[in-house]
C-alpha cells in the first residue's frame, strides 16, 4: 500500500517556528523561544530542548506556556520524537487534527485513530485507514477505504489500497471486485502487473497459470527472464507450440540459455507439424481441446473456437479448461463480447473461476 499520510501538522509547526514569538511573552521567555526555534532549525535538538526548557522555567501566564508548548511540539517534531510533540500541544489543548498525524509518527496507532475520529475529514479518514493496515486490522482498514471511497470518490490510489486491505483479509471477492472498479479507473500496464503479481501468489492449475501468462502477454507484463521460460514450457504442455516459440522469441537476451535454447527447438518442432494435426486433433471431441489449443498457437481463432465447442458439447471434466481458453481465442481474435459471455459461463468448482474473472475484466476494459 503506497499511500502517504499527509503530515499537515509539521507543517504548521514549522510556520510557527519560523514568525517572531509573538510580543505577549515576557522577553525572557521571548528570547528562550527564538533560541529554541533556531536550533532546532540548524538541526541541534540538544541546544533547542535545553532553550526549552529555559523557556519552560520562564513562562507565568497561560499565553507563555501555550506558546512554549507549541515551540516545544515543533523541536520534538525536528528531533523525531512525535510522542513528546504530541503530550506538550495536547496540554495546551490541540485539536485532534493536529494531534493524530504525530501519534501516527509516533507509531500510537489507537490514540492516532481516536484523535483522527474526532478530527474528521479526507486527511484524518487516510490516517484511520492507514493505522488500521498498520495494525494488522485489515477487515478495519477495509471498513476505513471504503468510507474513504463513499465520501470522497473511487480515486485510484483509495481503490488500490482498497484491494489490498481486501486481499490480506483474505476477502478474494472483495478484492476482485474492487480491482475491477480499479482496472476501469487505470487500466495501464502497470496496474495490471500489480494485480497479476498480488493474483500468482494464489496456488494455480497449470491450466489456470497458462491463462494467467497469456494475460500477461497481452497486457506486457511479462518481465522476468524465468517467466518467459515457464510460459514457454506450459503451452508446450497445452499443445500451444507456436505461443511457446513467440514467448521464447520475446525473451530476447534471456532466452538464449540452454533450457531456452531446448524448449525453442521443441518448439519449432511441434510448430511445423501443428497445421497439418490441428485439423486432425479437432475434428475428434476427445482431443478437441488440444486441437483448439493447437490452433491458439497458429493464430487461427475462429478455427480454434469452433474446436473449444466440439470440446464443451463432449462434457466431462476438461469442460471449463475449455472454456477458458475458448475465451482467450475470442479475446485474441478480437470478440470481447463474446469472450466475456465464455468467461462467465465458467464454474466455482472448477478451479479456473478467478482467473476466467480478470480474463472477463480484461476483455469489459478493451
Amino acid at each position: 500500500m503506497r499511500l502517504h499520510l499527509r503530515l499537515g501538522t509539521v507543517a504548521a509547526l514549522a510556520l510557527l517556528a519560523a514568525s517572531p514569538v509573538a510580543a505577549a511573552v515576557s522577553s525572557t521567555v521571548g528570547k528562550a523561544l527564538n533560541a529554541a526555534a533556531a536550533a532546532a532549525r540548524s538541526g541541534n535538538s540538544g541546544a533547542a530542548m535545553a532553550a526549552i526548557e529555559n523557556a519552560k522555567r520562564a513562562a507565568v501566564s497561560a499565553e507563555e506556556r501555550s506558546k512554549v508548548a507549541q515551540m516545544a511540539a515543533y523541536v520534538y517534531t525536528r528531533a523525531g520524537k512525535y510522542a513528546q510533540a504530541a503530550s506538550e500541544l495536547q496540554s495546551v489543548g490541540a485539536s485532534p487534527r493536529q494531534l493524530a498525524p504525530l501519534y501516527y509518527q509516533a507509531g500510537q496507532y489507537d490514540r492516532a485513530i481516536a484523535e483522527a475520529r474526532k478530527g474528521g475529514g479526507e486527511d484524518m479518514q487516510i490516517l484511520i485507514a492507514q493505522a488500521s493496515v498498520r495494525q494488522g486490522r485489515y477487515k478495519e482498514a477495509v471498513t476505513a477505504y471504503n468510507n474513504l471511497i463513499r465520501t470522497n470518490g473511487p480515486k485510484a490510489i483509495y481503490l488500490e489500497n482498497l484491494s489490498g486491505a481486501q486481499y490480506k483479509a483474505g476477502d478474494k471477492k472483495g478484492y476482485l471486485a474492487t480491482t475491477e472498479r480499479l482496472i476501469r479507473v487505470d487500466s495501464s500496464p502497470a496496474r495490471w502487473q500489480a494485480l497479476l503479481s498480488n493474483f500468482r501468489q494464489n496456488p494455480l492449475r497449470p491450466e489456470a497459470k497458462l491463462a494467467v501468462f497469456h494475460l500477461m502477454d497481452v497486457t506486457g507484463t511479462i518481465d522476468r527472464p524465468q517467466d518467459f521460460q515457464e510460459y514457454a514450457k506450459l503451452a508446450l504442455t497445452a499443445n500451444q507450440a507456436g505461443i511457446a516459440a513467440e514467448v521464447l522469441a520475446k525473451a530476447g537476451p534471456a532466452g538464449t540459455d540452454a533450457m531456452s535454447q531446448k524448449l525453442g527447438q521443441a518448439a519449432a518442432g511441434m510448430s511445423q507439424k501443428a497445421a497439418g494435426e490441428a485439423p486432425k486433433l479437432a475434428a475428434n471431441p476427445a482431443t478437441a481441446l488440444r486441437g483448439g489449443n493447437a490452433f491458439i498457437g497458429l493464430k487461427q481463432y475462429p478455427q480454434a473456437v469452433a474446436a473449444f465447442d466440439k470440446a464443451i458439447a463432449a462434457g466431462g471434466v476438461q469442460v471449463d479448461q475449455a472454456r477458458l481458453f475458448k475465451g482467450i481465442a475470442q479475446v485474441r481474435g478480437g470478440s470481447m463480447a463474446a469472450a466475456k459471455a465464455t468467461f462467465n459461463a465458467i464454474g466455482e468448482a472448477s478451479g479456473l473461476k478467478e482467473t476466467a474473472s480478470l480474463w472477463s475484466l480484461y476483455a469489459a476494459t478493451h
